[in-house]
């Protein structure tokens, strides 16, 4: 469990699966409506030998844009063909993009940030995927194009580690672009967990970094989605965080996204924020049809959690989602950690004054 574990969450591709998802027909995009992807020119070798930009991130954002019309451009600092880090091409958002022949050809012929105007687009969208953290903050061309956009009021969107491209731009008056705007990236506890391959080759942690630019930071609990509106500022905090930050860019620029069934992934990660509510209803709700949710990753998230945690609440989360995952979901280390974090918490009790 540990290792399949670790190296989805590392890669953000935990879902084993994807459930279909029912796009409406998409109106047809005029130039008045054209955005950007942004995405890291640096993998090589799947990942292997440089990190690149996460493949699920980029096709959840494009099929959504797509679906709701919008005409779209992708860029990297270098131009041309890029490479994502390793994926899984059966997950459902994958499949299609790999069947969608426009979305190939702008991957294999990115425009080079140095090339574009700002006002050619309404919104920028830039992904993450470890790469992001080397080319793009050294990108003078995109910074430009950054700096413009915000002056023209565009919307300017980032996640995962994507927020590295805004760490060293600087508005009209000379100040980080993210002094004193509300956002989340990310987080170091996540860094802390998955990013033990390439983080002591980053130039500085994303959190830090954006903590010390002035920027005021959020974030949730380890891998849970949260996405921070600030503005015409949007950015998203890992790899789960996608979808709802696109859809917060659709609806920034005037557009309701078109009704769509959620994706395996998406519909677990949402079962597990109403858990955490309070949602007694979840517990029937997943064992009446187990199969449509990602109960290892309910697991996973227990786990992980458990293990980062630094406080009692964040170790009574854990739990609560071990437990919720545990009868549909069996593994030698699931249960060796929920064992721990009973036991960690029954010494806390037992020695409270």
């Amino acid at each position: 469990m540990k290792r399949m574990i670790k190296h989805a969450l590392a890669a953000g591709l935990l879902a084993l699966n994807s459930l279909g998802s029912a796009w409406a027909a998409a109106p047809a995009p005029s130039s008045a409506d054209k955005v950007l992807i942004v995405v890291s020119s640096e993998g090589r070798d799947q990942g292997k030998t440089r990190p690149g930009f996460e493949m699920d991130e980029f096709a959840q954002s494009w099929l959504m844009l797509r679906a709701n019309g919008m005409a779209v451009d992708v860029a990297s600092p270098a131009g041309g063909p890029v490479e994502a880090d390793r994926y899984n091409p059966k997950h459902d958002y994958n499949a299609r993009l790999l069947a969608d022949t426009e979305a190939l050809a702008a991957l294999r012929q990115t425009r080079a940030t140095s090339g574009l105007k700002a006002s050619e687009y309404r919104a920028v969208l830039i992904m993450g995927g470890k790469g992001a953290m080397f080319d793009l903050p050294k990108d003078p061309g995109l910074h430009q194009l950054l700096r413009d956009m915000h002056s023209q009021g565009a919307v300017i969107a980032a996640v995962c580690h994507g927020p590295a491209a805004l760490a060293e731009v600087r508005r009209a008056d000379g100040k980080p672009l993210v002094e004193g705007r509300r956002l989340t990236g990310f987080s170091n506890e996540e860094e802390q967990a998955f990013g033990k391959t390439w983080v002591a080759q980053f130039p500085w942690l994303l959190e830090d970094k954006l903590k010390a630019q002035g920027a005021r930071w959020e974030e949730a609990s380890l891998m849970m989605p949260k996405v921070v509106v600030d503005g015409q500022l949007i950015t998203g905090q890992n790899p789960y965080s996608t979808t709802a930050m696109t859809e917060a860019v659709l609806r920034a620029l005037g557009r309701e996204p078109v009704a769509r069934q959620p994706y395996k992934d998406e519909a677990t990660m949402t079962l597990a924020q109403q858990w955490l509510a309070g949602d007694e209803a979840v517990e029937a709700q997943l064992a009446a049809k187990p199969e449509a949710y990602h109960t290892e990753l309910l697991a996973a998230l227990g786990v992980y959690q458990f293990k980062q945690a630094t406080d009692d609440a964040t170790r009574r989360q854990a739990l609560s989602l071990m437990r919720l995952a545990e009868p549909h979901f069996k593994h030698e280390m699931l249960g060796k950690t929920m064992a721990e974090a009973k036991q960690s918490l029954a010494t806390i009790v037992h020695h409270k004054p």
